[in-house]
């Protein structure tokens, strides 16, 4: 693939993966982290792992995703610190 797009996907990567560790919102830390997921997955895909970008999209970007937002519905939103 072109480098430029797997540039611009790696540095979507960091930002999702910056942001997820930012947010104070814990909803959308969630939602930042099955973004940062979803981009793994597009990564994964463009250096031709296909086996690893479907795992990637069904455990990471699905699965886990689902489970973080049913934790934090579980429990309170905002992070005390």
């Amino acid at each position: 693939m072109i480098w430029q797009i797997d540039e611009a996907i790696l540095i979507l990567v960091m930002f999702c993966a910056i942001g997820a560790l930012q947010v104070k919102d814990l909803l959308g830390a969630a939602l930042v982290f099955g973004a940062f997921s979803f981009m793994m997955c597009v990564l994964w895909t463009s250096m031709g792992a296909v086996d690893v970008a479907f795992t990637e999209a069904a455990v990471g970007a699905g699965v886990s995703t689902v489970l973080f937002i049913g934790a934090v519905f579980r429990t309170s939103r905002r992070s005390k610190d």
